[in-house]
Formats: structure tokens, C-alpha cells, sequence
């Protein structure tokens, strides 16, 4: 393995891969480390139907390996292993894989993505692509005609709400406090839906069913006198509590917003470090999809290409 490279690419999933597409296609020679999960959020995902390309639907873990063998097609190094340091005062940059080896990269892609929040219950990973998704968008086209519950209380839980009433005949919101945090507009949308009904202080605290979910343990009021556990019939379990970028090791040098996603500069992929890039999830708090990571991967390669070009590097 080489301990200098051009473009160096830590994070895998469809920006990742993208950009070694893109980049090995440019003759950069990427570099590219899997992370923690290789592959990323998709490869939790069973079918995937919102892909280009791929008319009869694929799976998550088919997709991101067609993607991953043609990024070695071209030339891309994968390997696997996690970045755990960063030194983005030097040039070239250092990125320390696994607390050991020292990669001098003259560009880093980041794509690190985020991690949806769970509520910890260990019935989330029991039905985990059984009736538990984090992703509506990605997700509800499979409840057609059924009933849900979207756990939450912000702008994205009114959103997948929303998005979700489309689809399904009930959604239930289920929200710990006594009101909603979500914007006005957003909190007028979902209590003026006729399909969504709010379940204001109630907490999830199991889940149920025999080949999937089927229902959803809830305590109401929970920890007051009056407190009441109730069993809610549903067909899927939404989580719509955040994400959490995949950022902590670039904070020291990278401009963040108040959540923890990289800034760029917009349209491109440039971030506040002259030849550090950021891709998909760990820069997009707005569409968390596929084909806009695949999408952000590409911009970023160009923009990598472009810098090692006017730098003559």
C-alpha cells in the first residue's frame, strides 16, 4: 500500500465510490478507505427502488458492491480500515488509518456519511429491515395502503410525516413531549393533515410481531401518576430523530455547522481547507439520498482534478 497518493478517499457508500469512479477515470490513482461500514447506510437497506438504473429494484449491498467494482475497474485502491486522524495544517495532508499507518494525500475526499439516530431499543435491530427504517424517502413506497409511526418531534419527523401520508392510509407521530419543536409551517402541515394524528407525550419503548412489526409498545405520560401503556397496531416503525455526521476527527480543522455537517462552498464541493472535499451525508443535511450523494461524489472528484491541475501536482 502506497503511503503518498494524489487523491486520497475516506468513506465508502455512493459518494465515496463515485468519486474513485471519477477520479481513477481521471488518473488521479485513488486511493479509497472502506470505514466503519463499508458500503455505508445502504447496505442496512433491503431493496432499493429510486436508483437510476436499476428498473426491477436492487439491494442495498448489491448496489454499493456494483459500485465498488467499478471504481476498481478503473484503478482504485480499496482498502479496508477507518481514518481516526487527521492533519489538515501540513501539505501534504497526513490521515491516520486504524491508529497506525500515516497516508500523505496532496487532495482527501471526505465521505464519511452520517449515522441515523436510534432510540436504543434493541427491537429496532430485531426488525431492522422489517418494519424499522430511518429513511421515509428511501423506505415508504413499501407501505402503501398500511399504517406507520414516525417517532419524533422536529422539521424531519413532520417531514417524513407528511411524505409518509401520501403513501399510507394512517401515520401516527409519536412525540415524547408535549408539543412539537418543528417550525410553525411544518406543525400546521402535519395538524392539518387528516391522516396524521399526534401522539403527544408518548414514548416507544418495544416493538412487536411475529414476521415483522406489527405493532408498537407505548407508554403514555410515562414516569407521571396517571401513566398508561398502550399496544398501537402498525406495519412500519419510522425513525425521525436525526443524524449524526460522521465528523468528529476533522472538527479541529474543518468549518462545521451547529449540527456537525462539513460546509462547503456551494455548488462545489470545497471546503474551508484549500484540496479537502466533502461528499454525500457527512455535507448534505437536506436529501440524505443515494443518487444525491452518488451526485456530490462526482463534483467533488472534479473539483480535486481541477486543484491538483492548477496546483501542478
Amino acid at each position: 500500500m502506497r503511503d503518498k497518493v494524489r487523491c486520497l478517499i475516506i468513506g465508502s457508500g455512493p459518494a465515496g465510490y463515485t468519486a474513485a469512479i471519477y477520479a481513477s477515470r481521471a488518473n488521479l490513482e485513488p486511493v479509497l478507505f472502506e470505514g466503519l461500514q463499508p458500503g455505508g447506510q445502504l447496505t442496512t437497506t433491503t431493496e432499493v427502488e429510486n436508483f437510476p438504473g436499476y428498473p426491477e429494484g436492487i439491494t442495498g449491498p448489491e448496489l454499493m458492491e456494483d459500485l465498488k467494482k467499478q471504481a476498481q475497474r478503473y484503478g482504485t485502491e480499496v482498502y479496508p480500515g477507518r481514518a481516526t486522524s487527521v492533519d489538515f495544517s501540513v501539505r501534504p495532508f497526513k490521515v491516520t488509518i486504524d491508529n497506525e499507518q500515516v497516508i500523505e494525500a496532496d487532495t482527501v475526499i471526505i465521505s464519511t456519511g452520517a449515522t441515523a439516530k436510534y432510540l436504543g431499543l434493541p427491537d429496532e435491530t430485531k426488525y431492522a429491515g422489517q418494519g424499522v427504517s430511518a429513511c421515509a424517502t428511501c423506505d415508504g413506497f413499501f407501505y402503501r395502503k398500511k399504517k406507520v409511526a414516525v417517532v419524533g418531534g422536529g422539521d424531519t419527523a413532520c417531514e417524513e410525516a407528511t411524505y409518509l401520508s401520501g403513501l399510507a392510509d394512517k401515520v401516527y407521530l409519536i412525540v415524547r413531549k408535549p408539543y412539537l419543536r418543528a417550525s410553525q409551517i411544518m406543525q400546521e402541515r402535519v395538524m392539518n393533515n387528516p391522516k396524521i394524528e399526534i401522539l403527544f407525550e408518548h414514548n416507544a419503548v418495544g416493538l412487536y410481531g411475529e414476521k415483522g412489526v406489527e405493532g408498537v409498545h407505548l407508554v403514555k405520560r410515562m414516569g407521571e401518576t396517571d401513566e398508561e401503556k398502550i399496544d398501537l397496531a402498525i406495519d412500519g416503525f419510522f425513525l425521525a430523530i436525526g443524524h449524526t455526521p460522521n465528523t468528529d476527527i476533522f472538527k479541529s480543522f474543518l468549518e462545521l455547522d451547529e449540527v456537525g455537517y462539513i460546509k462547503i462552498d456551494n455548488p462545489t464541493s470545497k471546503t474551508n481547507i484549500e484540496g479537502v472535499f466533502a461528499a454525500g451525508d457527512v455535507a448534505d443535511p437536506h436529501y440524505r439520498q443515494a443518487i444525491t450523494a452518488a451526485g456530490m461524489g462526482c463534483r467533488a472528484a472534479m473539483d480535486a482534478e481541477r486543484y491538483l491541475s492548477e496546483k501542478g501536482l
